[in-house]
């Protein structure tokens, strides 16, 4: 609870505009997009710059007050849920990108910044940032930075981590640090931005980021590859990489994810079969036309029944929206949509699409599977209704078995979504006691207190299960 006293003091920071603290807008933050998760703020805060967000974590920091950074309230892990009430610091007003470097080839943003807003400005200037995560319409680079967000292109390009060459944050006893720097190499010191990239809000407040671009890739084909066999579609995937090839793109959708994104999107997709691969390549002209000709004998080989290549960007880009309209697309379906993320290594990839469909059948839910299959990132969904407390334990059963699967075969419980409050009782198992230990330690000495995002990552108790060793 906030005294009147604190709420004038944040209002003189920030002025009476952005204080809020009405039942109504309370309600607007008190969820994201993860299912059954929801708890009111005491406010929420909209500071204007860095120096605003220092004094605010001040005082927070002063009166022991809890503060969860959001951006466009994407997250799908409960990250940015305000669990333990306290403030919500939200970054619209801080949503400008402050320097475009083209000497340098970097972007210099701040955490509200729209990730297509971003991208747009870049490639305006033929420069190109390749992480794009499927909700890039509406998130924002904060929570990109704070979840280590992927996307489509990850599989080549790699994920949000890869291009964040130096941060502004803001530590919780409010002082302001810099992190990196505009360099190709620095060793000096620890390297506080790979740390606090993805960290969840959990270590500071990033209230700057300079990000790597590279140039824009000279041309780029998509290819639609169609089977009536599940598994053998997951086998191409690693048939390719085998093959030394790296496609920019190599998303995976089955057949009842196919039926939902194709009555959503109506764009011509193929209802009746049981999967397909969405590649795409791009770079130079001729290594592209190398590449694809090879993926497509690759394909066929592997028993695809039919190989098309889009005509034009506009079909092309049909086929790229139609694949990130996934989750919009399933979500009409029923009340409560659960999506999921679970990570392979890239030759796993067939036993772990083959151990979801029998985890399906093992607990009797409808499991629609899709994700970016390149990279061993795969996002099993289910349509439930959270009102039917039978089915939604048969479900939560079926994501623990994928999650203990995934880390049998030497997987992770999460590639892109985070941690969280979803996954954090499973975290476990993936780092055991000791890991978790280790971060617990960083926590502490960052942040004594436990103002920032607390709740999350850390479970009050961990799940407990033999998971089979490797």
């Amino acid at each position: 609870m906030i005294s009147e006293r604190l709420k004038k003091q944040f209002i003189h920071i920030v002025g009476s505009e952005n204080y809020l603290d009405s039942k109504a807008e309370k309600l607007v933050y008190s969820y994201d997009a993860t299912p059954n998760y929801q708890a009111m703020p005491d406010a929420i805060i909209v500071p204007r710059n860095t120096e605003e967000v220092s004094q605010i974590v001040r005082l927070c920091n002063e009166h022991k007050i809890p503060l969860v950074p959001r951006g466009s309230g994407t997250n799908l892990c409960a990250g940015t849920c305000p669990t333990e009430g306290g403030i919500v610091l939200l970054f619209t007003r801080m949503n400008k990108l402050l320097e475009l470097d083209e000497e340098n080839l970097t972007a210099t943003v701040q955490p509200g910044l729209v990730t297509l807003d971003m991208i747009q400005a870049v490639e305006a200037k033929g420069l190109f940032y390749p992480p794009d995560p499927s909700s890039m319409k509406i998130s924002t680079i904060g929570g990109n930075i704070n979840e280590n967000s992927g996307g489509l292109r990850g599989l080549k390009y790699g994920v949000t981590r890869d291009y964040v060459l130096a941060l502004e944050a803001v530590m919780p006893n409010g002082d302001v640090i810099r992190t990196g720097g505009k360099l190709a190499k620095d060793v000096a010191g620890y390297d506080l931005t790979r740390l606090f990239v993805g960290s969840e809000g959990t270590l500071c407040i990033i209230t700057e980021a300079t990000l790597k671009l590279v140039p824009m890739p000279e041309t780029k084909q998509t290819m639609l590859a169609l089977y009536q066999d599940i598994e053998a579609a997951a086998k191409t995937v690693s048939t390719i990489i085998s093959n030394k090839i790296i496609p920019a793109t190599l998303e995976f959708l089955d057949q009842p994810t196919l039926e939902v994104v194709e009555d959503f999107a109506k764009i011509g997709l193929p209802t009746d079969v049981q999967a397909v691969l969405l590649i795409e390549q791009d770079g130079p002209l001729e290594v592209v036309a190398r590449d694809m000709q090879k993926i497509q004998e690759i394909c066929l080989a592997e028993r695809a029944v039919s190989v098309q290549v889009a005509q034009s960007e506009l079909e092309a880009e049909a086929l790229r929206t139609a694949r990130r309209s996934a989750l919009s697309a399933l979500a009409r379906l029923k009340p409560t949509t659960i999506l999921e993320d679970a990570t392979v290594p890239r030759s796993e990839v067939a036993a772990m699409v083959k151990a979801i469909n029998e985890i399906a059948i093992k607990h009797q839910v409808k499991i629609c599977t899709f994700g970016h299959a390149g990279d061993g990132n795969l996002h099993p969904t289910v349509a439930t209704d959270a009102r039917d407390h039978e089915e939604m334990e048969r479900v939560e059963a079926a994501f623990e078995d994928i999650f203990a699967k995934a880390i049998e075969l030497g997987g992770t419980i999460t590639g892109e979504h985070g941690v969280g409050m979803m996954k954090a009782p499973y975290l476990e198992w993936k780092l055991g006691a000791e890991g978790i230990a280790a971060m617990k330690a960083i926590k502490l000495a960052f942040d004594p207190n436990n103002i920032m995002n607390p709740g999350k990552v850390f479970a009050k108790e961990s799940r407990k299960r033999v998971v089979v060793s490797r």
